[in-house]
């Protein structure tokens, strides 16, 4: 990547403090290097927090996102930033996630994204929560996201 590619970024190379909110956080994005390859990048997130919007307790997941750049990749400084800034951010797992997708949609306009969800338990209930812009496209490679179901002590 040249200097040119990355001199509109404002947090590569850098000391950055981690954002507040996910509201704050600024995602960036960088020219696809492959325009015109089908491939898949995958970000996995295994130790992702947020907060009960209810009883402000942690909230734990692992956070699977494949997606199928078109025009534009993420920048993946910014993206762990993001994701960080979720920390003490109050929503429920289902708002949580799929904003998430919804703000990397946003960003790039990907050929195709989803994202996997797989919350600890709450309540001695795990919940998981999956995202997708459509059918997988067939021309590419995508394995199994590779997290097992909860499975408690068994």
């Amino acid at each position: 990547m040249t200097e040119m590619e990355t001199s509109e970024l404002s947090q590569l190379g850098q000391m950055v403090e981690a954002p507040l909110s996910p509201q704050e956080a600024v995602l960036e994005k960088v020219a696809n290097p492959r325009v015109g390859d089908d491939y898949l990048i995958r970000f996995a997130c295994p130790e992702f927090t947020s907060v009960c919007p209810v009883t402000g307790q942690p909230d734990f997941a692992h956070l699977v996102i494949d997606y199928l750049p078109d025009e534009w990749i993420v920048e993946s400084k910014s993206l762990k930033l993001f994701l960080a800034a979720h920390r003490n951010h109050a929503a429920f797992h289902e708002d949580c996630t799929v904003a998430i997708a919804k703000r990397l949609i946003e960003l790039l306009a990907p050929k195709w994204l989803r994202i996997g969800g797989y919350w600890y338990p709450r309540g001695g209930i795990p919940i998981d929560v999956f995202y997708a812009t459509g059918e997988p496209p067939a021309s590419v490679w995508i394995p199994d996201q590779g997290v097992a179901p909860y499975r408690g002590r068994g």
